[in-house]
């Protein structure tokens, strides 16, 4: 990446985030954190209660980014055919015909993913990891960009089914947004009902695409690789955790920290973009032992104790 490129990349980003956040006031920091997931290729999990603009949030990235927006309500009656998308014979050209489903959208939402049975959800498995969903043995891509914001509440666990640990790993960050600060608030109750409806693109999908590829030519010196690599390490000797990051989990992290680097006009990953993204990256991806949970210890506890114990590297390694 040139000095120019990481400057059209930063300039852009910025414009981005000041898109969506006329749409989603005072939450800068979470929606540079889901930019920098659909930069990346990633999804994004958000754990928040309802009316805190989740649904806000995928229209407001699908309208700056001029792509398609579709909303899944997750229940427990939901089929997999009603997210991928079915095939249907014909009688007047007596042929199958691909009927595709909601999934099929610049971004998805989709809403309390773990009301949905467990055979649902693995319905977004391949998709969100691959592009494609197989329908009769036909692949079919989705395009690009794709996200998933995948959505659950936290206070009503009644007749829901936990994401397995396989599936929380195919989400690059999980985050929530929470309630706006007292300004905001009044902005909101005194503004329009959907603001964004109001929003124009910023970018056309392929410059996203660009966007992405960019990303890829930031450079990560090996003592920043040492680093990721270590604090993963750190995840899974804790006593707390039954299980810590993944290496899927340190590719992610290093994938993230070079968005976050052009983001800021860098062609080139330092340690604090590492530590800006340890926690959304890698605390879902903790399973924490049986004890230590009931002993009231948290998945951002082991990361946290993980970056305490993690010296970040102070010289270059040559």
């Amino acid at each position: 990446m040139t000095p120019e490129q990481s400057a059209w990349f930063a300039e852009t980003f910025d414009a981005l985030v000041s898109n969506v956040g006329l749409a989603l006031l005072g939450k800068e920091q979470t929606i540079r954190l889901a930019l920098t997931a659909m930069v990346a290729d990633g999804h994004l999990l958000l754990e928040d209660a309802p009316g805190t603009g989740k649904t806000s949030l995928a229209k407001a990235i699908a309208a700056t980014v001029q792509g398609t927006h579709h909303r899944i309500q997750f229940t427990p009656d939901l089929l997999p055919s009603d997210v991928t998308g079915v095939t249907i014979y014909d009688q007047g050209t007596q042929r199958f015909e691909f009927h595709p489903g909601p999934v099929f959208a610049s971004v998805v939402l989709a809403d309390e993913i773990n009301r949905a049975s467990p055979k649902t959800q693995a319905a977004l498995l391949e998709v969100m990891e691959e592009g494609n969903v197989t329908v009769d043995g036909i692949s079919h891509p989705v395009g690009k960009p794709f996200m998933v914001i995948a959505t659950q509440n936290p206070i009503e666990q009644a007749g829901t089914y936990r994401l397995p640990e396989a599936q929380l790993d195919r989400f690059l960050i999980k985050t929530s947004l929470g309630y706006p600060d007292r300004a905001s608030s009044v902005a909101i109750l005194g503004g329009a009902k959907d603001r964004t409806a109001a929003l124009s693109p910023r970018i056309t999908t392929q410059a996203v695409a660009t966007m992405a590829d960019l990303a890829l030519s930031v450079h990560v010196e090996d003592s920043v690789l040492d680093y990721v690599a270590r604090l993963t390490e750190a995840t899974r000797d804790d006593t707390r955790a039954a299980l810590g990051a993944s290496v899927r989990g340190g590719l992610a992290l290093v994938r993230c920290a070079k968005v976050w680097a052009a983001s800021q006009g860098r062609e080139f990953v330092v340690p604090d973009d590492v530590k800006d993204l340890a926690l959304p990256v890698l605390a879902h991806r903790v399973v924490l032992d049986a004890e230590a949970e009931f002993a009231g210890s948290s998945q951002a506890d082991v990361v946290n104790q993980a970056l305490l114990a993690t010296a970040p590297p102070t010289v270059r390694v040559v």
